[in-house]
C-alpha cells in the first residue's frame, strides 16, 4: 500500500506541469505567426491563381504565376504506374486559361505504339481515307531486318490502309549520327536472302512514294504567267512570336562555340562574301526556315483573307526550337513544350479545322529524324510523331524516306541571286572554270563511326597526286569559310560526297552550284530525298559508287573516276550548270526571275499542285 500511494502522489504533478506548458507554448506558436502567415497568403493570392482541370482519367491542379506567366501543375491518373506529359507546360497562363485544355489522353494513347491503326477515327492517318491512290502497302509480313530495322505491317487486312516501315532509332542519336545510323540498317555485309527481299521491298516503297511526289511537279513556269495567282492564294499565319521571332532572338547562346546571330542577319543569308561576288553570303545550313518565311511574305500570290487561300503556310521555326535545347541539359518535356503549344493553337484556327491540316505546309530547317524522337532517347523532339502532324506537308533538308508527306528540298547554299542576270553571270564563270584537280574531298574522318567510309576515301585520295585528288581536311583547315570551299569545288571535276552525320550533305548542293560533279555513295544522300529538284535519272548529274564496295576495298575511287571519259564529264557539267543549278538556289527576298525558277519558286508551285490533287473544298 505504501508503494502504490507513493506512485500516485508522484504522478500527479508530472501530469499537471506538461499540460500547462503545452497550452502556453501552443497558444504562443499559433498566435504570434498569424500576421506573417496572413501576409504570405495575401501575397500568394495576388501573384497566382489555381485551377483544377479534368481530362478523361487525368486530373490536373494547376497554379498560374501572374508574374512569370507560367503554369505549374500537379496531375494524377487512375491508371496504375501511369505517366504522362503536360503539353501546355510553360505556356502563357492567360492564354491557357482562356482556351480549352488539350486532350492529353488522346496524345498519350497515340504515343504508346509506333504504328497506329488507321481504321480508328482517332488514328494517325484518320484523314487519309479515300486517298488510296497515294497509299502503298510496304511489307506483307512482319520481320526484323539486320541491326534492328523492324518492318511492320500494321494493316494487313486493310487494303486502303498505310503500312509503315518502322525504324527503331538507335542510341547513337545522342552521338549526332542519327540519320546515317538509321540508313546503315538497310545494308549488311552478309545479308540473308529473306533480308535482301525485305530490303528490296523497303527501297521499292521509297521509290514508289518518290514517283507519287514527282506527280505533283508543275510543268509550267509561273513566273511567265500573268494570271499566276488565279485560284492560287497562299495564306501566311501570324503566329505568336514565341514560335519564330523569339527563337531567333536566342541566337547568342543557341550553340556554345559560335554566335548564330551573325548567320541570321540579312534575312538569314548571313554576312556577305565579297570575294565571291555581291550575291554570295555566309549562309548557315539551318537557315532554311527564315529564308523561306521571308520569301513567302513577299510572294505575289499571298492573300490576307484566309477564305481566298488554297495553301496555308505555318512559319514555325522548329529547327531552331530543337537547336536552342540541343546543348542544354533539359528534359524531353521541355523540348516538346512549344510543339504541343503550336498544335493546340492551330486546332483553334478555322482553316486547320476545315481540312484537318491537309492544305497546310511546314518548313523545317533540320533533318526529319530530329523531329521524330523515340522514347528511349533524348535526341530532338516528337513534333513529327504527333497525330496532328500526319496530314500536312513537311518540307525539310532531309526527309524520312517512308513518309509520303515528308518532302526534301535543297539545303541553302551561299549563292542567292536577285535576277536572271545574276544566274547567267555565274553560269558563265563556272562553265569556263579551270578544273585543276580531277577529284576533291572536303571533310573529316569519322573514327568513331566504324561503318563510315570517309577514312578509306581520305587514304585513297591522299595516296594520289594533288592533280588527281585534293583533300581539304576540315579538322585542320577552315571549312567554315565558304570562299575556300567554293574555290575548291570550282577547280574540281568531281566532288566526293560520302554520308556524314546523316545521309544528306549540304556539300552536295555547294558542289552542284560550283559545277562540280558529285560522287554519291548512298542513294539516301540525294536520290531518295529531293524529287522536286533533282531529276529521276541521277546519271545526268552525278556518279554513283556503292559504299559497300568501298568499305570492302573492292574499288579505288580515284582509279574509277579517272576512267570517266572527258565527253561524259563535259555533258554532265553542262547539264548541271545550265539546267540544274538555277533550280537549287534560293533567290533573295525581292528576287525577280522570268527565265529561271529557283528552289523556292519550284517548291511553291509544286505545293499548289499537291493541294489541287487532293480535291479539297
Amino acid at each position: 500500500m505504501v508503494t502504490v500511494s507513493y506512485k500516485r502522489k508522484s504522478r500527479a504533478p508530472k501530469r499537471v506541469e506538461p499540460r500547462r506548458g503545452c497550452f502556453r507554448s501552443c497558444v504562443t506558436w499559433l498566435v504570434y505567426p498569424l500576421p506573417t502567415a496572413l501576409f504570405f497568403m495575401i501575397l500568394m493570392f495576388a501573384w497566382s491563381s489555381s485551377t483544377t482541370y479534368i481530362s478523361g482519367r487525368i486530373v490536373h491542379v494547376c497554379v498560374s504565376s501572374r508574374k512569370l506567366s507560367n503554369l505549374y501543375c500537379l496531375s494524377a491518373t487512375t491508371h496504375p504506374n501511369g505517366s504522362f506529359q503536360l503539353p501546355f507546360m510553360n505556356s502563357s497562363s492567360q492564354e491557357f486559361l482562356e482556351k480549352r485544355i488539350p486532350i492529353v489522353e488522346e496524345k498519350l494513347e497515340k504515343e504508346k505504339g509506333l504504328v497506329s491503326d488507321v481504321s480508328s477515327d482517332n488514328s494517325v492517318n484518320r484523314n487519309l481515307k479515300g486517298d488510296s491512290k497515294e497509299v502503298y502497302n510496304v511489307i506483307q509480313n512482319h520481320s526484323v531486318l539486320n541491326n534492328g530495322l523492324e518492318v511492320t505491317d500494321g494493316l494487313k487486312d486493310d487494303p486502303n490502309g498505310v503500312s509503315k516501315v518502322v525504324v527503331e532509332t538507335p542510341t547513337t542519336f545522342v552521338d549526332e549520327r542519327a540519320g546515317n545510323e538509321v540508313m546503315s540498317r538497310l545494308k549488311n555485309d552478309n545479308p540473308q536472302n529473306d533480308d535482301l527481299d525485305e530490303i528490296k521491298k523497303a527501297k521499292k516503297e521509297v521509290e514508289e512514294q518518290l514517283r507519287v511526289q514527282r506527280s505533283w511537279i508543275s510543268n509550267q513556269n509561273w513566273n511567265q504567267n500573268q494570271n499566276q495567282c488565279d485560284g492560287r492564294g497562299i495564306y501566311v499565319y501570324e503566329l505568336p512570336p514565341k514560335f519564330n521571332k523569339d527563337l531567333v532572338a536566342q541566337c547568342h547562346d543557341m550553340v556554345p562555340w559560335v554566335d548564330m546571330c551573325k548567320y541570321f542577319s540579312n534575312n538569314a543569308f548571313g554576312e556577305p562574301i565579297p570575294e565571291l561576288g555581291n550575291r554570295w553570303f555566309k549562309t548557315h545550313q539551318y537557315s532554311l526556315e527564315q529564308i523561306f518565311h521571308s520569301r513567302v511574305l513577299n510572294h505575289p500570290c499571298r492573300v490576307y483573307d484566309e477564305n481566298r487561300a488554297k495553301l496555308f503556310y505555318v512559319p514555325y521555326y522548329g529547327g531552331l526550337d530543337i537547336l536552342r535545347w540541343h546543348f542544354k541539359n533539359v528534359s524531353n518535356e521541355v523540348k516538346d513544350t512549344l510543339a504541343y503549344e503550336l498544335v493546340n493553337w492551330l486546332e483553334m484556327q478555322k482553316p486547320w479545322d476545315k481540312n484537318l491540316g491537309k492544305d497546310h505546309v511546314f518548313v523545317l530547317g533540320k533533318i526529319s529524324w530530329d523531329f521524330r524522337r523515340k522514347d528511349h532517347t533524348s535526341w530532338g523532339t516528337r513534333f513529327l510523331e504527333l497525330e496532328e502532324m500526319q496530314n500536312p506537308i513537311k518540307l525539310m533538308i532531309e526527309r524520312q524516306p517512308w513518309e509520303l508527306n515528308d518532302i526534301g528540298i535543297p539545303h541553302p547554299t551561299h549563292f542567292h541571286p536577285h535576277s536572271d542576270d545574276d544566274i547567267r553571270a555565274w553560269q558563265r564563270k563556272i562553265i569556263s572554270s579551270n578544273r585543276r584537280s580531277l577529284i576533291s574531298f572536303a571533310g573529316a574522318a569519322r573514327p568513331d563511326a566504324h561503318d563510315n567510309i570517309r577514312s578509306i576515301l581520305i587514304d585513297q585520295c591522299t595516296s594520289a597526286t594533288e592533280e588527281q585528288c585534293k583533300f581539304f581536311d576540315c579538322k585542320t583547315m577552315h571549312c567554315d569559310e565558304p570562299q575556300s570551299l567554293i574555290g575548291l569545288f570550282t577547280e574540281s571535276e568531281f566532288c566526293l560526297q560520302p554520308p556524314g552525320d546523316s545521309p544528306t550533305r549540304k556539300s552536295v548542293f555547294d558542289s552542284l552550284v560550283s559545277g562540280c560533279i558529285p560522287v554519291v555513295f548512298d542513294p539516301f544522300t540525294a536520290y531518295y530525298q529531293y524529287p522536286w529538284h533533282l531529276p529521276e535519272d541521277h546519271g545526268k548529274y552525278s556518279i554513283f559508287i556503292d559504299q559497300e564496295e568501298v568499305r570492302n576495298m573492292k574499288i579505288n575511287v580515284v582509279e574509277r573516276l579517272m576512267k570517266v571519259p572527258l565527253k561524259e564529264r563535259d555533258d554532265m557539267r553542262r547539264n548541271i550548270v545550265y539546267d540544274l543549278m538555277p533550280k537549287l538556289v534560293y533567290g533573295d527576298q525581292d528576287s525577280k526571275f522570268e527565265l529561271f525558277q529557283d528552289a523556292f519558286s519550284i517548291t511553291i508551285n509544286n505545293l499548289f499542285e499537291r493541294v489541287k490533287s487532293l480535291n479539297l473544298e
